[in-house]
C-alpha cells in the first residue's frame, strides 16, 4: 500500500504552524512573569535609587531587569534578588505567578504586612530570604509546602505567635534563621525532623519550656544559636 504523500507547502505550513504555537506559550509565559513583576512594583511605595523605576520597563525584556535571573533552558524568571536596595512596599499576590521562581532574595529593605498565601504556588523554591524587613503576623504554616526549600530566613521582622510544627516537613532544610521576632511557645519537636538542618537560629524572641533533647538527631548541625529566650 503506497505512503499518502504531501506537499511542501503543507508540510511547511504544519511546521510552521506548530513553531508558531511553541513560540507562542513561550511568550506568553514571560508575559506572565512580567506581570508578575510589574505588579510587585506598583506595591512598592518608596524606591529612593529608582533601581526599579527606571529599570523595570515593560519596554524592555524581563530577562534584563535589575535584579532578575532567567534561566537558559525555558526562558523564565528563576531567582529574583532585591536585597538592600531600601525598598518600602508589600508583597503582591501576583509573585507567586512566578512559577519558575527558586530564589527569593528581599532581605534588609523595609517590606511590611503579611507574606500573601498566593506563594504556595511557588513549588520550585529552594531559597527564602525575608529577612531584616518588618513583615507581621504569624509564621505563615504554609511554608511547609516548599519541599525543596534548603534556606529559610525570617530573621529581624515583627513575626508574632508559635513556630509552625509544618516546618518538620522541610526534609531538605539546611538553614533556618527565626532570631529576632517575637514568636512565642515551645519548639515543636517536628522541626527536629528536618535532618539536614546545618544551621539553626531561634534567638531573641519568648520562646519558653525546655530544650527539647530530640535536637541531638540533628547530627549535621554546627551552628546552634538559641540565647535570649525564656527557656527553663
Amino acid at each position: 500500500m503506497a505512503k499518502p504523500s504531501f506537499p511542501p507547502s503543507f508540510m511547511f505550513g504544519l511546521l510552521f504552524s506548530t513553531f508558531g504555537v511553541i513560540l507562542s506559550a513561550k511568550y506568553s509565559s514571560i508575559t506572565v512573569d512580567q506581570s508578575a513583576l510589574l505588579a510587585l512594583k506598583s506595591h512598592i511605595t518608596h524606591d529612593p535609587h529608582n533601581f526599579l523605576a527606571t529599570n523595570w520597563s515593560a519596554s524592555t525584556s524581563v530577562c534584563s531587569w535589575i535584579g532578575v535571573t532567567c534561566g537558559s533552558r525555558h526562558h523564565r524568571v528563576t531567582a529574583l534578588d532585591l536585597s538592600s536596595m531600601d525598598l518600602t512596599g508589600t508583597i503582591s499576590s501576583q509573585l507567586g505567578n512566578l512559577s519558575f521562581l527558586a530564589r527569593l532574595d528581599i532581605h534588609q529593605n523595609s517590606f511590611q504586612g503579611s507574606l500573601p498565601i498566593e506563594l504556595t504556588n511557588l513549588r520550585r523554591m529552594k531559597y527564602l530570604d525575608f529577612a531584616n524587613n518588618s513583615f507581621n503576623g504569624e509564621i505563615p504554616s504554609w511554608f511547609g509546602c516548599f519541599s525543596k526549600l534548603q534556606k529559610l530566613s525570617l530573621h529581624l521582622n515583627n513575626f508574632v505567635g508559635v513556630i509552625p510544627s509544618t516546618l518538620g516537613n522541610l526534609s531538605k532544610l539546611e538553614r533556618l534563621n527565626l532570631g529576632g521576632n517575637q514568636i512565642s511557645g515551645r519548639i515543636p519537636n517536628s522541626l527536629f525532623k528536618c535532618k539536614e538542618l546545618k544551621f539553626l537560629s531561634l534567638s531573641s524572641n519568648s520562646l519558653e519550656g525546655s530544650i527539647p533533647t530530640e535536637i541531638g538527631n540533628l547530627t549535621l548541625l554546627d551552628r546552634l544559636k538559641l540565647g535570649d529566650n525564656h527557656f527553663k
